[in-house]
């Protein structure tokens, strides 16, 4: 088990983005967030105290939690420094990227010689099943976007603690390194091999009671030519029922694709609807989850509203505005 309370590093984050990790944790499990390390040039900041190594041990950080994800998941030289003397400071790591922290030989052996942990997330820990596409009882929910990073672990969870407190049977489901670092426990399923992706889900959200809801954080999106195959094995193995559609409205581009645009959300829903319906022909898509941090209380209500004319499906901003609609548009599936 990975020791709390954390230390979140955000180190050389280009922008607020980079460090959604560290953001996931410090919104969703805001007691073992003590606080955030930056270095110089860092362009994130979580509103929480900046912090020393010698500082933040002395508040009772126990892991040092590498919350900023860069395209490719690698671990940057830059940091190298800070992450040595965090290890000797006394500190464990923990690290969700593709590059793994065991695979690092300096931290390995400076691990070695400190007698400190090296917890390295996105490493799968079971032998994964091939999907066999085969109906399960209960039900589940799934969040698809139109891009990556758009609000779909936060869509989940805000629905996931709305459900637990109408007493509802509901659990959530973590697929990526933030969910599985702010529950303990997920597949992290862009790093289990391609054949066995779907297959990864099924087994993450197996038969359950009849009116047991699994509620599936999404990946990635079907749109995006980088991450889009995250995206289908979770529709196919998750085999939702209930589709939410979640999307950012003031970007220009899709994330780290410039030439190509955010696809609409009426394209969204479409597609979406189509593959989900190859797994479960009872799929339905039955709200639209707006991601309006950038946006004024009064524009957030507005584009919220224009939505929700348009499409004819209750549009919220779950996090802001509470997910009570979201959870409201299970009651008839």
């Amino acid at each position: 088990m990975i020791e709390t309370p954390y230390l979140l590093f955000l180190g050389d984050a280009p922008d607020p983005l980079a460090a959604k990790v560290a953001q996931g944790i410090r919104d969703w499990r805001p007691d073992n967030a003590v606080g955030q390390y930056r270095m110089e040039g860092c362009k994130a900041d979580l509103g929480l105290p900046d912090m020393t190594l010698a500082e933040a041990k002395a508040a009772g950080a126990k892991t040092l939690v590498i919350g900023v994800a860069n395209r490719g998941g690698v671990i940057s030289a830059a940091w190298k420094k800070v992450l040595v003397a965090a290890l000797e400071e006394g500190f464990d790591l923990a690290s969700g990227l593709h590059n793994l922290l065991r695979d690092e030989e300096d931290l390995s052996a400076v691990a070695r010689a400190t007698g400190r942990v090296l917890h390295d997330v996105r490493v799968p820990s079971v032998k994964y099943p091939i999907a066999d596409g085969k109906p399960r009882a209960g039900k589940r929910l799934l969040a698809v976007g139109t891009d990556c990073s758009v609000g779909k672990m936060y869509t989940t969870l805000a629905m996931d603690a709305e459900m637990k407190n109408r007493g509802m049977k509901s659990s959530f489901r973590a697929t990526g390194q933030t969910g599985i670092l702010i529950t303990g426990d997920g597949v992290p399923l862009d790093a289990v091999v391609a054949d066995f992706m779907a297959g990864s889900i099924e087994w993450l959200t197996p038969e359950n009671d009849p009116d047991h809801w699994d509620v599936i954080e999404g990946q990635g999106s079907l749109f995006h030519i980088s991450y889009s195959g995250v995206t289908l094995a979770l529709i196919h193995g998750g085999a939702p029922d209930a589709l939410v559609l979640c999307h950012e409205p003031t970007r220009p581009h899709l994330r780290g694709l410039p030439d190509h645009p955010v696809p609409s959300l009426e394209a969204l829903r479409d597609l979406s609807l189509t593959m989900a319906r190859v797994a479960n022909d009872r799929a339905e898509v039955v709200g639209v989850s707006v991601n309006t941090q950038h946006l004024s209380e009064d524009e957030a209500r507005s584009y919220c509203a224009e939505v929700e004319a348009r499409m004819g499906l209750p549009t919220v901003d779950p996090f802001r505005h509470g997910a009570g609609r979201l959870v409201d548009a299970l009651a008839g599936l």
